[in-house]
């Protein structure tokens, strides 16, 4: 059994990015459990454990669904959190992709759509709850003090008035296995699906 996953992994640009705001959020809140920049990806679809047979039909949605689909940018955004801003769940960076002509909107969207109708008519369990990209960057296991909660807020002001404008290239979509450790989840890519080069920059 494979625990399997759909996503876009980061491109280095965007790794050197999110690195330094994980290494100021760990400095100012270094209790919380932050990830590694270098496994940080953006999930599209969560499919869970699969046999052979389940994983070959995921890779088979993933190419339909990415086929003639045009590559697109996107920017990342603020800092926010799920759960209290006092006691977060999460902390989190958002993913703003820009409208392109091909597809008349927004092209992320309009992909999670699309690779979650190919998953659906192989039978897999869609997600229902509404598509909102973002990449995950620390997790919050216990109650933040007063003076943890203080560091939060200046951490998401200071994000907020600083936030990056420069424009990623989103092109490849990957099939990815996820393998749990003591050390953490480590992730290997078991397909990729390019998208087409039909809007240059």
């Amino acid at each position: 059994m494979t625990r399997t996953f759909i996503a876009f992994a980061m491109p280095a640009s965007t790794q050197r990015v999110l690195e330094r705001v994980i290494d100021q959020g760990a400095q100012a809140l270094p209790a919380l459990r932050w990830v590694d920049p270098a496994s940080i990806h953006l999930t599209l679809a969560f499919l869970g454990e699969l046999d052979a047979e389940r994983l070959a039909l995921a890779m088979e949605a993933a190419r339909v669904a990415t086929h003639d689909f045009p590559s697109f940018d996107y920017r990342l955004t603020a800092l926010s959190v799920f759960g209290s801003p006092l006691q977060p769940r999460t902390i989190w960076m958002g993913i703003q992709d820009q409208p392109i002509a091909q597809l008349h909107g927004f092209p992320l969207q309009q992909l999670h759509h699309v690779l979650n109708r190919e998953l659906a008519r192989r039978a897999f369990d869609i997600e229902k709850r509404p598509f909102s990209p973002h990449i995950t960057l620390a997790r919050v296991k216990q109650p933040l003090s007063p003076s943890e909660q203080q560091a939060l807020q200046r951490l998401l002001h200071s994000n907020q008035s600083s936030s990056p404008s420069t424009l990623y290239r989103a092109s490849h979509l990957h099939v990815m296995k996820s393998e749990l450790s003591p050390a953490g989840a480590k992730y290997a890519v078991l397909q990729t699906s390019d998208l087409a080069l039909l809007h240059p920059r």
